[in-house]
């Protein structure tokens, strides 16, 4: 099935979930309300709430209890978002102004603050304390994923496999818990909520390798930025990594690199990107992110061969042939 088709099927969950997501950062507070309400209106996959919603189906489908589980997890990824282009320096996302570039810095951390505020406010509605401690947690990984980041801006040395820890904080464990607790909350078994939850990881991985690929490869039209932007902002990615362990011009890209990190991220990006593109970092990153894939897969097969186990299957699939 397609993408479009699993989302179409779960339009009126969804909406349910769009519409508490927009009442839930309205203040009575104008600009915090327009500020929050900013990147909500550019849209999104909403994959982690399509994770807790399909999770929910291996136990007791509540959407009334579901929405208290997945909203705090869009805003919290919104709210990561909203900090990121602050540290990045982001003039755009999803083909938007950003909230630092339409308004200011200092508003768009407040404003980040504030959203991460209303996600916690709406999840202990649920009386679970095992949902707060694993959303709590994986909160704090996502911060320490956000430092090494920024420890390791321009670090070409860095190790492959300090990377995949850098993105499993960053991205992989959201998309996880978003699984896990939609399982937890619908009061399946740990051994389903585990399943889960590896499912979830494994798509994360791949989710952020594909989106460090498309950075490279994509168009500012597909992506909703300027093309290699992440090395502009000093995030070395695997690919680029890989391309300066693999590629007969890695002198050439380390220079590259170099003159864009002494430009404070205004230089040139165009030949550090040729010669990516024409590395077997490409090939090799895009293999990785393969594999996770089957391993996402793989982690459904213990589960109930019910619709949503499927559905969950062709989200992987698309994720890791994703080129938008």
């Amino acid at each position: 099935m397609k993408l479009l088709d699993i989302y179409a099927k779960m339009k009126g969950d969804l909406d349910a979930i769009e519409g508490q997501l927009a009442r839930s950062v309205t203040s009575d507070h104008a600009l915090l309300t327009d500020t929050s309400t900013h990147l909500l209106k550019a849209g999104g996959k909403r994959i982690r709430p399509v994770f807790v919603l399909l999770s929910g189906k291996f136990g007791t489908y509540e959407l009334s209890v579901l929405e208290r589980v997945a909203v705090p997890l869009e805003l919290i990824h919104m709210a990561s978002l909203v900090h990121d282009d602050v540290i990045d320096n982001a003039e755009t996302r999803r083909g938007q102004l950003t909230v630092k570039s339409k308004w200011d810095n200092r508003i768009a951390m407040y404003t980040g603050d504030y959203i991460y505020g209303k996600a916690l406010a709406i999840v202990t509605e649920l009386e679970n304390p095992q949902i707060h401690q694993i959303l709590s947690g994986a909160m704090v990984q996502m911060c320490i994923g956000e430092m090494e980041q920024i420890r390791d801006f321009f670090n070409t040395k860095q190790s492959v496999r300090n990377y995949l820890l850098r993105i499993r904080r960053k991205t992989a464990i959201l998309l996880a818990i978003s699984c896990q607790l939609g399982a937890i909350a619908s009061g399946a078994d740990r051994k389903t909520a585990n399943a889960l939850y590896r499912f979830g990881y494994n798509v994360g991985m791949a989710f952020q390798i594909r989106d460090d690929l498309l950075d490279l490869l994509g168009t500012e039209k597909q992506i909703g930025k300027p093309p290699g932007s992440d090395i502009r902002q000093g995030n070395i990615t695997l690919p680029v990594l890989l391309a300066l362990r693999e590629s007969a011009n890695a002198e050439e890209l380390q220079a590259e690199i170099d003159n864009i990190q002494s430009s404070n991220g205004a230089g040139e990006t165009k030949r550090a990107l040729n010669i990516i593109r024409k590395s077997a970092g490409i090939a090799i990153a895009d293999k990785l992110a393969t594999r996770y894939i089957a391993k996402a897969i793989e982690a459904l097969a213990g589960l109930p061969n019910i619709p949503a186990k499927k559905n969950l299957t062709d989200i992987a699939h698309f994720v890791g042939k994703r080129n938008y």
